[in-house]
């Protein structure tokens, strides 16, 4: 009986792995074989954005809950796309409640691949990424996991999937990684649901966002590295 036991939990562990991967690669597959960028993209919104606020307008609290589910499923397939739908949700709810709808979602998103990447990989990473940098790296969340994520929110030179991926590899505590996650990207929420109320006068994306507010956002960053710098001086002492 045992035995029996022994062989089916594994069993049912792989199972369980290949079909979290299948679906995460089936909605990337998906999305762009159905002409999902099309969609996603900053011409298109501009073209309906008198339907997409007339359909606000009418269903709004149904409005919201699809938001956050885009957001949300957006975030989580790591499908491209989080600027302009910031944009979006601001323009549609305008910055306060879109600046909670676009935090809501991302944090949710970023959660679920979070723990989708430490289920699938974790193990795996963890045995190979044991000497060197890496080694370093995780060590350096098992310390000061909170103020690393922090960081790596705040200053805007890493890939948002990028840092929802990494942790995962870490030691760092799932509350950790959410409540680092909302406080780390609550800024930039903010600046995007702002940004998002000029949206019909936007022409490219690449004129969002100036140097003084990723400057700002660095300074934020340096911030929060603070701590773990004092606390290193104090041991050096």
């Amino acid at each position: 009986m045992e035995n029996t036991i022994r062989i089916v939990m594994p069993q049912k562990k792989t199972w369980l792995k290949l079909a979290v991967t299948a679906l995460f690669i089936g909605a990337l597959v998906a999305f762009f074989s159905l002409g999902g960028e099309q969609y996603l993209s900053l011409e298109a919104i501009k073209n309906n954005r008198d339907n997409l606020l007339a359909y606000t307008e009418n269903h709004y609290l149904v409005a919201i809950l699809l938001a956050i589910l885009i957001y949300t499923a957006s975030t989580a397939f790591s499908i491209p796309g989080a600027t302009l739908l910031s944009l979006t949700v601001g323009f549609l709810f305008g910055r306060w409640v879109g600046t909670v709808i676009i935090l809501l979602a991302a944090t949710l998103g970023a959660t679920l691949v979070f723990l989708a990447a430490r289920y699938l990989f974790a193990e795996t990473a963890r045995q190979k990424l044991n000497s060197g940098l890496a080694a370093r790296l995780i060590n350096g969340f098992n310390d000061n996991a909170f103020n690393y994520l922090l960081f790596l929110r705040l200053v805007p030179l890493f890939p948002f999937w990028l840092v929802n991926l990494a942790p995962a590899f870490t030691p760092i505590k799932v509350r950790t990684y959410v409540i680092g996650t909302a406080i780390g990207i609550l800024p930039g929420c903010f600046v995007f649901a702002n940004l998002g109320q000029s949206l019909g006068r936007i022409d490219s994306l690449n004129q969002l966002v100036s140097t003084e507010t990723l400057l700002a956002f660095a300074l934020l960053g340096l911030f929060a590295l603070l701590p773990i710098l004092i606390k290193k001086s104090r041991k050096t002492v």
